[in-house]
């Protein structure tokens, strides 16, 4: 998935989001809720478009 298509879908996440904060008569909500799944959907994508997805270092975070 290019950038272009991971951005647009975040913007849709976050349409859907204010949709859905004119449903519940709360729109500072809905895009509120909008905001944040389209950042974990962004960050997710971008994670998996550069093969970062998971942990990788070696001792897990174990040692400080």
């Amino acid at each position: 998935m290019t950038r272009t298509a991971s951005i647009l879908l975040a913007l849709g996440v976050i349409a859907l989001g204010t949709v859905v904060g004119v449903i519940l008569q709360n729109v500072l909500l809905g895009i509120l809720l909008g905001l944040l799944i389209a950042l974990g959907v962004f960050l997710a994508f971008e994670s998996r478009r550069g093969r970062n997805a998971g942990v990788n270092d070696e001792d897990h975070g174990i040692e400080l």
